[in-house]
């Protein structure tokens, strides 16, 4: 090729860069484009639909949001193996607490909620998110530490062992109290025992020394933590003893009105989000409270650890606080 023909040639490449880049949007302009709605699901899948699109209720897949206790013992697992043999279904199980399986909630990322703070379910069902609530079980937290006890709280109601401890820890470096600090049912637990205590936990407790560590973790993971720090927390009795084997930690305080811990499952109202898999929902809160699985969750962990981790609901409505109908009523077509 001669050098008018090379000089040619190049002319039409630069003028085609020139003009690609002159017509291209600029990076600080663009128009964005649609953003993902942050839903777990939807990250274990590895898509996400568009903010403000609904998504048709896939027959196949039953997404769940759950509080992290349930999730820790094995109960879910076992319970999803019963259920997944009879259905044409698979359960995605999200375990991320009480106060943010709520949040997937509201958002329609999930079809069915698995949690155990009453009022704030309460207010989730008075504002239209959830429906058919039907409680599955139930067992009580307990406060553990190490089996010295420096704070001496060993046999106190729940109120006085948190008053002993906050009263004590300031002056005694061994003292030391790990909180969920993550906004779950257990985090509400806690801070609604400060409350009782006579505390406001914002301006009293929250932030109010090193000997109050805010972990922001799940159960296990609390006390897990709790055991490395030879600290107090405050744990539901199903994680507590499938944990047990690991851990130094005792129960110091396990008795108490206010240790009651009832687990509810309830459905996100179709009326709200229209693709939601309502049917695979209404089948599993069912099948929860059908006397069979009843029984096989008040026998769980008992082979185990010598005592259930959770009892059933069935038969037990007034001790959880719950009408008859919230306990044993199915949920109709």
């Amino acid at each position: 090729m001669d050098v008018k023909k090379t000089f040619i040639v190049l002319l039409v490449l630069f003028s085609a860069i020139f003009i690609c880049g002159c017509t291209g949007t600029d990076s600080d302009t663009a128009t964005p484009a649609a953003t993902a709605t942050e839903t777990t699901a939807a990250t274990a899948a590895g898509t996400a639909a568009p903010e403000g699109t609904t998504t048709a209720a896939n027959p196949e897949l039953l997404k769940i949001a759950t509080t992290t206790s349930l999730d820790n013992t094995g109960l879910l697992e076992a319970l999803q193996e019963r259920f997944e043999e009879n259905h044409d279904v698979t359960l995605q199980i999200i375990a991320a607490g009480t106060g943010k399986a709520l949040e997937y909630g509201q958002r329609g990322d999930v079809d069915v909620l698995m949690v155990h703070d009453r009022a704030r379910e309460d207010t989730f069902i008075d504002e239209g998110y959830g429906i058919n609530r039907r409680g599955i079980a139930y067992n009580y937290f307990m406060i553990v530490g190490p089996e010295s006890d420096p704070a001496g709280i060993a046999g106190m109601t729940p109120e006085d062992a948190l008053t002993t401890i906050y009263e004590t820890a300031p002056t005694n470096a061994d003292v030391v109290f790990i909180s969920r600090g993550d906004n779950s049912g257990t985090h509400s637990k806690e801070k609604s025992i400060w409350t009782s205590a006579g505390y406001n936990y914002t301006a009293d407790v929250e932030g109010v020394g090193d000997w109050y560590v805010e972990g922001g973790q799940g159960m296990g993971a609390t006390l897990t933590h709790a055991n490395e720090k030879l600290a107090y927390t405050l744990s539901d009795s199903g994680t507590y003893l499938s944990y047990k084997t690991d851990l130094d930690l005792v129960p110091l305080v396990d008795e108490g009105d206010s240790l009651l811990n009832v687990y509810s499952a309830m459905m996100i109202n179709p009326e709200m989000y229209d693709y939601v898999n309502s049917d695979m929902a209404r089948e599993w809160i069912n099948f929860l409270i059908t006397p069979e699985t009843q029984e096989f969750i008040g026998e769980f962990g008992v082979d185990t650890y010598g005592q259930p981790l959770f009892f059933e609901s069935l038969g037990n409505y007034e001790v959880m606080g719950i009408s008859q109908a919230e306990a044993e009523d199915p949920i109709p077509a």
